[in-house]
């Protein structure tokens, strides 16, 4: 599946990832960037692919986005592949930035020689104990075996990076950005209206998204269990990745508190997002939530232990108070970030210009 979001300056067709990219007379002028993202994902799970693509639109850069349709189907799979190939001589990208692991990155790795970036989004490198054994080593190996030919490796979190087997001179750590225009704080009660629901009612958003194994869906359900004790009747709202995308800012203004009690985390979004509405989080210790919480109140990182998280949540729902959250997310509205991929890009493609006039001056036989 392509997705084509235009940026502005397009460029001609002759300019290759190995040509300059300053236009003439000193502009500088558009790159182009392929992004390929999971398949067998919904829209809304990807619709944060479209917004990063429209933030990199105004630093200069073109953005397409391919989706896999599936990372499991070998005839699926060698279908992509073909049409990844074809749609690469078609609109001849500068780079291409596969923004997972595993089948995803492999498979662009071995689609074109031309320079690539990767992103490493969790469980691409982490544990999923959704999936058989086999098929995560799997999958792990593949992940590894593209940062060989990546000319920049980019993973959400710090553990991420200590994952990666080589070429760490390589690596940079780089959160997904958020948009800290849509994601805003807004009065609870304006956004319960909305949704119609009980402004008495106290809330919790737990994000199940469709693997609600690596998710630890029942923790958070007794977690919500230990707290009832304490405080009385909790409403747990799960969120299944079905939800529209224009919705999910009104969910977190709404709720009292969001609950994270994964076993296996890169670094969630979601839980930047409800920070940037103000909304606590009650989180185990899991990812780089540590660092996304430090210095926010109220909020509480806690074991992964029912009691402890529910204990944390009572506490929280009983006060019913927003936290500063926003504040410790500033340093990465989708603005900063794409100001930061835009200078990636172009230093991979001045380094890969840089190597094949070096190789070119090693072969003239002149």
């Amino acid at each position: 599946m392509l997705i084509v979001l235009r940026g502005s300056g397009d460029i001609g067709r002759g300019l290759t990832s190995n040509s300059s990219i300053e236009a003439a007379h000193g502009k500088r002028t558009a790159i182009r960037s392929l992004h390929v993202i999971p398949g067998g994902s919904r829209d809304a799970s990807y619709d944060f692919a479209r917004r990063d693509a429209l933030a990199l639109k105004t630093v200069g850069v073109d953005v397409r986005l391919f989706v896999l349709v599936s990372r499991t189907s070998l005839p699926s799979l060698l279908r992509d592949y073909w049409h990844l190939r074809r749609e690469i001589r078609a609109w001849s990208p500068h780079l291409i930035h596969a923004h997972y692991g595993t089948v995803t990155a492999f498979l662009c790795a071995c689609a074109t020689r031309l320079p690539l970036v990767l992103t490493f989004q969790g469980s691409d490198l982490n544990g999923d104990p959704s999936i058989s054994v086999l098929r995560s080593k799997l999958g792990h190996l593949m992940s590894h075996l593209a940062v060989l030919r990546a000319h920049h490796v980019l993973c959400v979190s710090e553990q991420l990076r200590t994952r990666l087997w080589w070429r760490h001179e390589r690596i940079s750590v780089c959160p997904n950005g958020v948009n800290l225009r849509l994601y805003c704080p807004q009065p609870r009660d304006e956004a319960r209206s909305r949704l119609q629901w009980d402004l008495r009612e106290r809330i919790v958003l737990f994000n199940a998204g469709g693997n609600p194994k690596v998710k630890n869906q029942n923790l958070a359900e007794a977690a919500i269990q230990s707290a009832a004790k304490i405080c009385g009747d909790i409403r747990l709202v799960i969120l299944d990745g079905t939800a529209p995308p224009e919705q999910i800012p009104v969910l977190l203004n709404a709720a009292d508190c969001l609950l994270v009690t994964s076993v296996s985390e890169g670094s969630p979004r979601l839980v930047r997002e409800a920070l940037a509405c103000n909304l606590p989080v009650v989180s185990v210790r899991v990812g780089d939530i540590e660092q996304q919480l430090r210095d926010v109140a109220p909020s509480a990182l806690v074991d992964a232990d029912a009691g402890q998280l529910g204990a944390a949540l009572a506490k929280i729902l009983e006060r019913r108070q927003r936290s500063n959250g926003r504040e410790s997310v500033r340093p990465l509205a989708t603005e900063r970030v794409a100001d930061r991929m835009g200078s990636l890009y172009r230093t991979v493609l001045g380094n890969a210009r840089k190597k094949a006039q070096l190789n070119s001056a090693l072969t003239d036989p002149a």
